[in-house]
């Protein structure tokens, strides 16, 4: 999906003209994948346009940053305003918002002890990330990293070499997604997005323990599970459970609540979205477009005068 460009974007404090945001060849993140970075939405109100969850982004950059010592010269309060004054210079709504950090150019060494480090936040339109109603995903045979190689809870430029590798094997072999496994052999998730599945009533995810990202999404859906009484249970889960499952789906900020029709060519169910995933997902976009009351105080008013929904 070919990156459709706005007029600013946020360097370092400064509004900067987008053809004008570049990086030297010898920065250190383009050698060693050193970046951590972060995902947004921003929807269309009836009234406007307001971002999901904003602050929990941003601290999710923070602690990121923080694993990675990469010191970030911003607050938790200073990097959402910067979100909210990019949005409304751009004046695009609804939008995908990218703020990265990242160590720039100072030293070639793998040590970053001297190396600077850049803030970038970028918005732009974009649609549905992954393609049509319904999902038909694939087992992958690359496993998610071992919790004691790469640290999962990091949203960080380097993990998703072993998204990339996910996501092309799927593609290649005809599907729009893939699933990894840990490394004992149970469910993770996919290339970029958190896994939930249903049987019996029941809403199963895979637990943070399993190499997961800690999905912002996946947070949302799960509040929303439990304040329908949906029962929720995070465990380990063996690949099979996918293939008897009454309901699989995937949550995530650009996937947001995408229905999962086969695994591994399996039909899940009848192939169509299930009761569970259809009243998880009608709540989350009801919140996320201003349709239904915003009961846990996710969204972040900007303005602008929200455009019509962007397809991909």
């Amino acid at each position: 999906m070919p990156i459709q460009t706005t007029s600013k974007i946020w360097h370092n404090g400064n509004l900067i003209p987008w053809e004008k945001a570049n990086i030297h060849v010898m920065s250190h993140v383009i050698h060693y994948g050193s970046s951590v970075f972060e995902g947004i939405r921003c929807y269309g109100q009836p009234s406007g346009a307001a971002v999901f969850r904003l602050p929990e982004h941003m601290q999710r950059l923070l602690d990121s940053a923080k694993i990675y010592r990469m010191p970030l010269p911003y607050s938790l309060d200073q990097l959402s305003s910067a979100v909210v004054d990019l949005v409304e210079a751009n004046g695009v709504a609804p939008c995908y918002i990218r703020p990265i950090a990242f160590r720039g150019y100072g030293e070639i060494g793998v040590n970053p002890k001297h190396v600077p480090v850049e803030v970038y936040m970028a918005n732009f339109p974009w649609g549905k990330y992954v393609a049509g109603d319904a999902a038909d995903v694939c087992i992958s045979s690359w496993q998610r990293l071992a919790p004691n190689t790469m640290p999962s809870l990091a949203k960080a430029g380097g993990n998703y070499l072993n998204s990339q590798l996910i996501r092309m094997e799927a593609d290649a072999n005809g599907y729009v997604e893939g699933i990894a496994l840990d490394v004992n052999g149970y469910l993770s998730e996919g290339s970029g997005e958190n896994l939930f599945l249903v049987r019996n009533g029941v809403l199963y995810t895979t637990p943070l323990a399993n190499s997961v990202l800690s999905g912002i999404t996946r947070d949302s859906v799960l509040t929303l599970a439990r304040h329908f009484g949906i029962p929720v249970v995070e465990q380990a889960m063996p690949r099979e459970l996918l293939y008897i499952a009454d309901e699989v789906f995937f949550t995530g900020t650009a996937a947001e609540v995408t229905p999962i029709r086969s695994v591994d060519r399996i039909i899940v169910a009848d192939g169509n979205p299930g009761p569970i995933t259809k009243q998880l997902a009608d709540e989350f976009f009801g919140i996320a477009n201003g349709l239904r009351p915003d009961r846990y105080g996710w969204l972040t008013p900007v303005n602008v005068n929200a455009e019509q929904p962007v397809t991909a």
